[in-house]
């Protein structure tokens, strides 16, 4: 089943952190396309350096709830620790959409629940699949279109 991954690193070297991430996945998956690497703004949170942030197409046979717990394990292995809501961190690797699945569990919300509102997401998500449909929010080539610049 396809996956939208997003990954984001502002501590220690973080262009490292998102290449090591990434070879951790395609370890544990079929990693189809990662996008470019894009500086960001933090959103949220207290004062934090620029983040690095890019977005990968993965396909996977791991139930939603194991596949999490897969970037999760990623996120340990590469010193994720969570001190701060929004805080900075090393590696940030969320889970924005798998196959057609919907979820509303605490644990685990699909489509992540505040994609549609962050360029950091949908910009490097639209390079490598312009065609993409985030559920329940529509088109995110028009999702991109309404988000301030």
């Amino acid at each position: 089943m396809k996956a939208v991954i997003a990954l984001g690193a502002n501590l220690g070297n973080p262009q490292e952190n998102l290449d090591l991430a990434i070879a951790l996945l395609r370890e544990a998956t079929d990693v189809k396309k990662v996008s470019t690497y894009y500086s960001t703004a933090p959103v949220g949170g207290p004062e934090q350096p620029d983040y690095l942030n890019a977005v990968c197409l993965i396909d996977s046979e791991l139930p939603a709830m194991d596949l999490l717990s897969l970037l999760h394990g990623i996120e340990k292995s590469l010193g994720r620790e969570r001190l701060v809501h929004w805080g900075p961190r090393t590696i940030d690797l969320d889970l924005i959409q798998y196959g057609g699945l919907l979820s509303k569990a605490d644990e685990l919300q699909l489509p992540h629940p505040r994609a549609h509102e962050r360029r950091f997401v949908l910009q490097p998500w639209f390079e490598i699949e312009p065609d993409a449909i985030l559920l329940t929010h529509g088109a995110i080539k028009e999702l991109l279109e309404q988000l301030p610049a």
